[in-house]
């Protein structure tokens, strides 16, 4: 609980968030594909979709599933996904933020999901994790703590071993590619809940723990 509460007031208010900033679902259980393995641009596609959570996905074409996504940029396919609802709740409490997102080229997305959130939540109280959210500044560099300037696949991730954020810092991919983990600067680390999500520009992975700078 400290370390959190310690993590979320760290952001300081004067770290502006930067201006950088499928088939049925029933196909995602399976280990990413030699094609995303070998592409090595970090596109995927609805086959090399993997993880516990993404039979949550809607599926067909319906919105938020894997066929609606895709075609989408990423703020835009994220709106509609149902295990990210709090993560495009926050996302348009930050002024342009989605825009920024949706207009980037060849990114990566660790996307917490709902749960993520409250956990946090939980952790460092409501007044805290409001003060967060009414906050654009801290709460849009901890946003693009998550975001990535180069496109990734689960291969391609595991093999970097670090990543840097658009917001500074960075991040400690560990694990294997049927299993990537995602370590943050103050030692937490997340499991890919559903990975290799392909979206017009980013590749998204959701994952389980919202991810906090070392400052």
């Amino acid at each position: 609980m400290a370390a959190l509460t310690v993590a979320i007031s760290a952001c300081s208010s004067n770290e502006t968030p930067s201006t950088q900033t499928g088939s049925a679902a029933s196909s995602s259980a399976a280990a990413p594909s030699s094609s995303a393995m070998a592409a090595g641009d970090g596109v995927t596609t609805n086959a090399d979709v993997f993880g516990p959570a993404c039979s949550q996905l809607p599926q067909g074409d319906a919105p938020g599933s894997l066929d609606n996504m895709g075609p989408q940029p990423v703020a835009s396919a994220a709106s509609t996904n149902p295990l990210l609802a709090t993560l495009v709740t926050a996302v348009g409490a930050v002024p342009g933020l989605a825009d920024t997102l949706n207009a980037q080229q060849a990114i990566t997305v660790f996307a917490p999901a709902n749960p993520a959130f409250e956990a946090v939540q939980k952790q460092v109280g409501d007044e805290a994790f409001n003060a967060l959210l009414a906050d654009p500044n801290k709460l849009g560099a901890l946003l693009q703590y998550h975001v990535v300037g180069k496109r990734y696949d689960a291969a391609s991730l595991v093999a970097a071993g670090t990543t840097t954020q658009l917001a500074g810092g960075t991040l400690t991919i560990g694990g294997t590619p049927q299993a990537p983990t995602i370590t943050d600067g103050k030692g937490n680390t997340a499991t890919v809940l559903c990975g290799n999500i392909p979206t017009k520009n980013a590749t998204v992975f959701v994952i389980d723990k919202v991810l906090m700078p070392a400052s």
